[in-house]
């Protein structure tokens, strides 16, 4: 099988070695090459990671006559990228029956190009919301990875690793699939739809029934929030119960505590992607850029503006 890999500058260098890793493994332990790889770039030359760490790559519109399956990889701000003929050479290639996947970032470029409609796919949990949000019909899923027919996804990090196994395993059986697996001393290839992100039970070691099922609820309700009476009555707890244990485990009320969780969210777009203030505002649960500011300047001490000009999104 001869697998591609197309480079987007600023691509993690983890979330690359994690897909190409069991491959060569499989390599290795089948004895001959079940897998050829190749690198490409929307131009040739060297490619650099965010760690600096890279590949030299050829031209994508170089790519052989007999490449089965290309990977998009791609970190920062995939949703930015918008380069027409990278657009174009993806298209052309669809129409010659690749199949197309996406690792971290690389289905939201994918799906830029229009080329992840009508299928499931997923990408790393940083961009959901805002490719939500921008193409709303979209098949989305919050999972470690997503195969559907021609198209392959991943969140990313170190789910690329099981994405590849469970492709090995399909082609090449589970017992060697399970011998790749642990040739990595990765005793368990996990399931595709386990969570990207910890339970909140075990993010934030909860141990009361109620406390965990807000916390869930919070989470799942950024950029609509829930009100106090909402999440109380939604966790099967008076609200006043429910404040009692805020209280006594953060230290915080239940609002607090949640409009900590927004303004967090409200900080990881800021820092990673370019959206406008009005958007990353409405993404966050916030109703006008005023009060999105007053709050974000409350719990870091500085106003949006300046978090966006430290990270060098502006």
């Amino acid at each position: 099988m001869n697998i591609g890999f197309f480079l987007v500058p600023g691509f993690a260098l983890m979330s690359l070695s994690s897909a190409i890793e069991p491959l060569r493994a499989a390599n290795h332990l089948a004895g001959k090459a079940l897998y050829r790889l190749d690198y490409h770039a929307a131009a040739p030359g060297f490619v650099a990671s965010s760690s600096g760490g890279g590949f030299h790559c050829t031209a994508l519109s170089e790519a052989q006559p007999d490449l089965d399956l290309l990977f998009v990889v791609a970190g920062g701000d995939p949703i930015a990228e918008d380069d027409p003929k990278v657009a174009s050479a993806l298209r052309r290639l669809d129409r010659r029956g690749v199949m197309l996947g996406g690792i971290s970032g690389g289905a939201a470029v994918l799906a830029r190009a229009g080329l992840m409609e009508g299928r499931r796919f997923t990408l790393h949990w940083l961009h959901l919301e805002q490719l939500q949000e921008q193409q709303p019909g979209l098949l989305i899923e919050r999972a470690l990875y997503v195969i559907d027919r021609d198209r392959y996804s991943c969140a990313g990090g170190v789910a690329s690793f099981d994405m590849m196994c469970a492709m090995v395993a399909a082609r090449e059986g589970a017992d060697f699939a399970a011998e790749v697996s642990n040739w990595f001393i990765h005793s368990r290839m996990r399931p595709a739809g386990e969570p990207q992100h910890l339970d909140p039970a075990r993010r934030y070691n909860l141990s009361v029934p109620a406390l965990e099922l807000a916390v869930r609820l919070m989470t799942t309700h950024i950029a609509d929030p829930l009100s106090a009476a909402q999440l109380a009555a939604l966790s099967g707890c008076s609200a006043r119960q429910l404040q009692r244990h805020f209280v006594q485990r953060f230290g915080l009320s239940t609002m607090a505590f949640y409009r900590n969780l927004r303004l967090d969210k409200a900080h990881e777009f800021l820092r990673h992607s370019a959206l406008p203030m009005d958007e990353i505002a409405q993404l966050s649960g916030f109703s006008t850029v005023p009060h999105f500011s007053r709050c974000f300047a409350q719990r870091f001490g500085k106003p949006p503006a300046a978090a966006r000009r430290e990270a060098g999104t502006a």
